[in-house]
């Protein structure tokens, strides 16, 4: 079997490529020892594609270079697919005259022509193939031009060797990119160029120094008001009313004929808990499809340069932005991807502000309160507690700097793609594989632990009892009195915050659970809408799942894993203590 390593720089179409040769024949784990994502897959040639980590150079030391170079340096590799910009030959080709170390064939596939094109950019293949020595093959892997000519290349094995006998001693950058320079006047012609690029222009409008914050923000709202009043809430009320008025109803009359028991653990404890949180599947998914056209499109990356002046503050640079915008997706990647910063201090400073970034997993909880006390303000109230979150991890990056983290800032380097319309299938991918893991949590550990609540509200040591005596209750008027001070006294969004360690989409069901699925016509018995929104603060800000827990261990050990659970409970207390308080204060 050929096995073919993939290298390449961040941002140059890698994972489209990958994507096209290997189908679905995927394998995604984490290298050994390290989190770093290990993506392996197989071509229907039987040619196996290891992916390797996108990177820029061999000599910055980060995990993914590591990781890159003990598998070229260590695993049988019959050829190297290198992809590079072909917009961006002199940054990409750095990479490329360090891949002569490993004496390994190398096919050069120059992706974005279309764009280089655009750009004024003629390219002789044949003469930069000749010149470098390798195998040059030009496609637009977004539109699945030229790909196909990749895998008979590989299955051919007629790719050239002359790269490996090639002499390139270089001593420093600079020499390396003299060499690339000349080389690529011999290679690159440019015709008159056309003006100012579509990117240029754009970039005039959104980086401009007084516009570039507020169309940041207004952007954000754009998504919100996308989610929560044009299409996502809409379509997860039309389900809530297809599970109240015509789902439940035909369970209960098929299951006319059975014990009073097994009907309430299937209605109240599965349904009521497990449906409760899967009415809020298109509030999923189209926030994330909003997400995810901004990170295709090329603005993210904008994101992250605009914020750089105020991470700078908080001790971070703009590149520590990206895992906090990977956090509002979910902590745990949020907290694995803070691995590629160049220092241990900025590693560990993000990985604590990153739980801080509203996850989707909190997303059915925003919805449902936001649908059930300020119908009117539904976007406004989510977009508020998302920049809650924002301020407070700027509060806290601020605090952690001058106390526990005060080494030097590094230095920030960021590419800023072109910007291009999102691919339609790759949106929907990316949408679909946050949905997917939405709904493997709700048939697993949602599912789990609506049985388990359902059981613990049913029952006491005496066999089975009303809900006010059973062994929930007994939990939750023990934790009562610590969120007294914050608007929500009762026992039962008590217990409801205890679950939501487990997973955040679990308070709902559990609240499906406790409350028997009608929450609409219950909440408001036990919550204000100030009240609500100090539960909303505090589930906002207190410790994040189990997996998030997990994670932390494993990237920096107990102690900052413990430390990170005592600190977000106290600043959620906090936090909620003066938003009810200060409320009161106003509403008087």
């Amino acid at each position: 079997m050929l096995t073919a390593a993939l290298v390449g720089n961040p941002n140059v179409g890698k994972t489209t490529l990958f994507n096209y040769l290997t189908g679905s024949n995927q394998y995604v784990g984490n290298w050994a020892g390290v989190t770093v994502e290990k993506k392996e897959g197989y071509t229907p040639e039987k040619i196996k594609i290891v992916d390797l980590p996108g990177i820029y150079a061999m000599d910055t030391f980060s995990n993914e270079e590591k990781v890159a170079k003990d598998f070229l340096l260590q695993e049988e590799t019959d050829v190297i697919i290198n992809i590079v910009d072909a917009s961006n030959l002199d940054r990409n080709l750095y990479l490329t005259t360090q891949l002569k170390q490993f004496k390994k064939p190398i096919i050069l596939v120059l992706n974005m022509i279309d764009v280089a094109e655009a750009k004024g950019m003629k390219i002789n293949f044949h003469k930069l193939s000749k010149e470098l020595g390798v195998t040059v093959i030009p496609i637009i892997a977004s539109k699945g031009k030229g790909l196909d000519e990749i895998k008979t290349v590989i299955l051919q094995e007629t790719f050239s060797n002359d790269f490996v006998n090639l002499a390139l001693n270089f001593k420093n950058e600079k020499e390396t990119y003299t060499y690339i320079e000349n080389m690529l006047n011999k290679c690159v012609f440019y015709s008159e160029q056309k003006g100012i690029s579509i990117t240029e222009k754009i970039d005039k409008i959104l980086l401009n120094k007084l516009a570039a914050y507020p169309i940041f923000l207004g952007i954000l709202f754009l998504i919100f008001q996308f989610t929560f009043s044009w299409v996502g809430q809409p379509l997860a009320d039309f389900l809530e009313y297809l599970l109240n008025n015509n789902f439940i109803p035909y369970v209960e009359s098929s299951m006319s004929g059975s014990s009073a028991w097994f009907q309430s653990m299937m209605i109240e404890g599965i349904i009521g808990g497990v449906g409760s949180v899967i009415v809020f599947l298109p509030v999923i998914l189209t926030l994330f499809l909003g997400i995810s056209f901004l990170e295709d499109s090329g603005y993210m990356a904008r994101a992250a340069f605009i914020m750089d002046k105020l991470m700078r503050k908080m001790g971070l640079s703009g590149k520590a932005f990206i895992p906090l915008i990977v956090g509002f997706g979910c902590s745990v990647p949020g907290i694995m991807s803070a691995r590629t910063l160049e220092s241990e201090k900025d590693r560990k400073l993000t990985a604590l502000l990153v739980p801080l970034m509203s996850c989707n997993a909190r997303l059915p909880v925003y919805a449902l309160f936001a649908s059930i006390f300020f119908e009117k303000n539904k976007s406004l109230i989510v977009f508020s507690l998302y920049l809650i979150g924002i301020l407070v991890a700027f509060i806290m990056g601020l605090f952690f700097k001058n106390t526990i983290f005060k080494n030097e800032e590094e230095p920030f380097i960021i590419e800023l793609p072109q910007y291009k319309l999102p691919e339609p299938k790759n949106l929907l991918i990316h949408t679909w594989d946050k949905g997917k893991g939405f709904l493997k949590k709700a048939g697993t550990i949602i599912f789990a632990i609506s049985i388990v609540t359902w059981f613990l509200t049913k029952f006491n040591f005496s066999g089975m009892t009303d809900i006010n005596n059973s062994f929930l209750a007994y939990i939750g008027k023990f934790l009562a009195p610590l969120f007294k001070p914050l608007g929500f006294g009762s026992w039962k969004p008590s217990v409801a915050l205890l679950t939501g360690l487990m997973a955040k989409e679990v308070i709902v069901g559990t609240l499906g659970v406790i409350f028997g699925g009608n929450l609409s016509a219950v909440l408001p018995q036990y919550f204000t809408p100030l009240s609500a929104f100090s539960f909303l603060v505090f589930v906002l800000l207190y410790t994040p799942c189990i997996s998030t827990v997990i994670v932390m261990k494993k990237e920096y050990g107990t102690k900052l894993m413990i430390f990170s659970i005592i600190y977000q409970i106290l600043l959620a207390w906090t936090f909620s203590l003066i938003v009810y308080n200060v409320g009161i204060l106003l509403i008087r």
